[in-house]
């Protein structure tokens, strides 16, 4: 009897230490899941505060973005519309500097008017009244042309010059040079640089 008891007062002890030794086992499993459980949400937690700080700093470059190209936008509306200002008043200063010019020339030509009109006061008389008039009148068309910078241009005994010149007629005669203008059929005038009518001349050789 006592060995039967004692045999199962050791296997009794043989389960409860079992026993305990499961439980502290499960106990250390719990433990270690807890523990990884726990360590895992603070990498979320990590990850998450990462992701907002990133957002946060994104967030601040596309506004500071949006603030230029604003800037930017609000610079060439300025811009553009005081390119228009000056499109509009450039475009006004050339039709007055334009009109200016326009009645000047006309103010210079008027007084050839008032000559002719005077030369015709002569048509009943003598033919030296009439002469003196076309003198006069030849007198101030030439210096108003003096005035605006129109000159003849030189053509009698001048070298051609098809910049120049227009040769409408040839002739061979070993008393001129070559090239020379002989004969002026209708004067050229020029303007500075600027030829506003060709003589049309007779050129020899």
């Amino acid at each position: 009897m006592e060995e039967i008891k004692k045999e199962f007062t050791e296997d009794t002890a043989e389960v409860e230490q079992t026993v305990q030794e499961e439980a502290q086992e499960n106990v250390s499993e719990e433990n270690t899941d807890g523990a990884e459980e726990q360590k895992s949400s603070k990498q979320e937690k990590k990850k998450i505060k990462k992701l907002e700080s990133e957002i946060e700093k994104l967030s601040a470059t596309v506004a500071e973005l949006e603030a230029q190209i604003a800037e930017a936008n609000d610079k060439y509306t300025r811009l553009f519309a005081e390119y228009d200002n000056y499109r509009k008043r450039s475009a006004k200063e050339r039709e007055g500097i334009y009109t200016d010019a326009y009645v000047d020339a006309i103010g210079e030509i008027l007084p050839i008017l008032d000559n002719m009109e005077r030369a015709l006061q002569y048509k009943d008389n003598d033919s030296e009244n009439i002469a003196r008039g076309l003198e006069m009148i030849m007198k101030s068309f030439v210096d108003t042309l003096g005035k605006m910078g129109v000159s003849e241009i030189e053509a009698l005994g001048a070298e051609f010059d098809p910049n120049l010149h227009n040769a409408v007629m040839h002739v061979d005669d070993e008393a001129y040079g070559e090239n020379e203008i002989v004969e002026v059929f209708m004067k050229g005038y020029r303007k500075g640089d600027k030829v506003l009518r060709h003589s049309m001349v007779k050129v020899a050789n």
